[in-house]
């Protein structure tokens, strides 16, 4: 590595974008959740010279926290995206294309669009949707450019709400999201990733659910583009970094739908 690189390293700031993984974080009706027990614990077995270790077992489904869908994940009229025949793709136990371990390392330009500054307010409320306007708006006012190969981060707030997770699923009053007309904004842009703060990527109004995620389908299904979802960009938006260095690196879980994630963003001091 280069020294100019270490010098630009070493004066840089890193900003943990994960919601943590612990017993009771909000987890999707449509996937399993979260559990870790003590497998082994310390005096269970001695060694000889008196060491002793401990270990843990873990369960948990592949969008669990913070995590980044693959594009498996959703299915449209029977196919994947690149109209690859969903029924097929997934015989075996695990999906022979398009499975999370296909997610190239994203070493990228970030671009976080704060809606919920625009529109005045620390948090959205519940059921509102993101429009096009809203991330151009966004975009303009913090007078960044969003185009090819881009991370766009879009903040609602939502994070404020990670624990109280009745309303942070927002399963009866709903959950601030974009609409399609804000996914087609993006793929328009030739964008790498989107990620939000919300259990599902998704204009979610109050009382449906996630019965249908229109969103998921434009971007997954149609433009092939991963979507990022619980992401915590409380601290990125404070620091009012509009552009960075965005990091992050699935599991190598062959054939999975989804992967948890540690994302960071490498911001300027």
């Amino acid at each position: 590595m280069t020294t100019g690189l270490w010098s630009a390293l070493a004066g840089a700031r890193i900003i943990d974008l994960a919601q943590p993984l612990d017993a009771g974080i909000p987890v999707s009706p449509n996937h399993p959740g979260y559990k870790m027990a003590l497998q082994r614990r310390h005096g269970d077995h001695v060694r000889a010279d008196g060491g002793s270790a401990a270990n843990e077992m873990l369960l948990l489904g592949g969008h669990t926290s913070t995590h980044v869908d693959a594009l498996c994940h959703v299915s449209h009229a029977g196919c994947l995206y690149g109209g690859v025949d969903a029924a097929v793709a997934q015989t075996g136990g695990k999906f022979r294309a398009l499975g999370v371990e296909t997610i190239p390392i994203t070493i990228g330009r970030g671009v976080l669009l704060d809606v919920a500054r625009l529109r005045g307010v620390d948090v959205m409320a519940p059921g509102e949707a993101v429009t096009a306007d809203d991330l151009a708006g966004a975009a303009d006012t913090q007078g960044v450019a969003v185009g090819d190969g881009d991370v766009v981060l879009v903040r609602t707030g939502w994070a404020a709400h990670w624990k109280s997770a009745d309303v942070f699923l927002g399963q009866r009053d709903g959950a601030p999201g974009p609409d399609e007309g804000a996914a087609r904004w993006l793929a328009d842009r030739n964008i790498r990733m989107t990620g939000a703060e919300t259990t599902a990527y998704e204009h979610i109004p109050a009382g449906r659910g996630h019965a249908l995620l229109p969103v998921h389908r434009i971007l997954l299904v149609e433009r092939g583009i991963h979507i990022i979802e619980m992401l915590d960009l409380t601290e990125l938006a404070a620091s009012e970094t509009w552009e960075f260095l965005f990091v992050l690196a699935p599991l190598k879980l062959i054939g999975a739908t989804g992967s948890p994630v540690r994302p960071f963003a490498v911001v300027p001091r």
